[in-house]
């Protein structure tokens, strides 16, 4: 294994620790989802989010906790959220958090539906291009700009945009920026697993909806 610049950790990397907060980071979102009801607001979900990070040892966070309700699915990481959005059944929200766990990151983010009714095809599309992403990146030994070149094409044949705006990077011991701050298209190499986040922000025109899915590459 070639283990470039980019890649760097520092001396406290504990790979069992940052998997667990890698387990920590899934457990929240998902565990929160499982909370949301009809007409809940996004203020109301990061409280929510807030009390789980506490709950699961996480005293800081790397990055802003990004909480996205119906319209606001579409928006990039940096941008506001349209105010007074209340989630409705069958729309779509999703998570992405970044907590800090025994000094190590976590980063997880995952779209989700609210009501009974859990089916929608934009959020499962988002799964799916990740997957094949993932799965490319391991048998193509695809680089950074290589996998989101694949995954717009798979974003495409599934009728969505892919969101450029919203790209992977590194994950480590806290605070990985130490070592590289770019992100996973600005790595020309393979990258190398258990190190980087991808990240896949889908836009449907149609329904005026986004979802969102991150994981570790592993």
């Amino acid at each position: 294994m070639v283990i470039s610049p980019n890649e760097n950790l520092g001396e406290k990397f504990n790979l069992d620790s940052f998997l667990k907060a890698r387990s920590a980071a899934i457990l929240i979102v998902q565990s929160v989802a499982a909370k949301v009801t009809e007409d809940m607001s996004e203020d109301q979900a990061h409280d929510l989010l807030k009390s789980a990070f506490e709950q699961n040892g996480s005293q800081k966070l790397w990055h802003p906790t990004k909480v996205r309700f119906g319209v606001n699915t579409l928006k990039t990481f940096r941008e506001i959220s349209e105010p007074d959005i209340k989630i409705k059944n069958g729309d779509v929200f999703f998570f992405d958090i970044g907590p800090v766990i025994d000094d190590h990151e976590g980063d997880y983010g995952e779209t989700f539906v609210c009501g009974e009714n859990k089916k929608n095809d934009l959020a499962q599309a988002c799964q799916d291009v990740f997957s094949e992403t993932a799965h490319a990146w391991k048998e193509q030994n695809l680089s950074g700009p290589g996998l989101y070149a694949f995954a717009a094409r798979a974003a495409e044949k599934r009728g969505y945009q892919l969101n450029l705006d919203m790209d992977g990077h590194r994950l480590g011991d806290f605070p990985h920026a130490l070592h590289f701050k770019g992100g996973l298209p600005d790595h020309a190499d393979t990258p190398n697993p258990n190190l980087w986040i991808l990240e896949i922000h889908l836009r449907d025109v149609v329904t005026n909806r986004g979802a969102f899915f991150e994981d570790l590459l592993q």
